[in-house]
């Protein structure tokens, strides 16, 4: 048991690709924010104000 768990301790590349994707759905999550809070008004907004 052990000795199949040492490998996965020592072997970085699947945690290097887990941050990876991490660090990708954070960029785009933010990108969303950042186009929701900067995108333009629809009509009814408009007409509201």
């Amino acid at each position: 048991m052990i000795n199949s768990i040492i490998p996965l301790v020592y072997d970085w590349s699947m945690g290097v690709v887990m941050i990876g994707v991490f660090v990708l759905v954070c960029i785009i999550l933010i990108g969303v924010l950042v186009n929701f809070m900067t995108g333009k008004k629809d009509k009814e907004d408009i007409q509201d104000n």
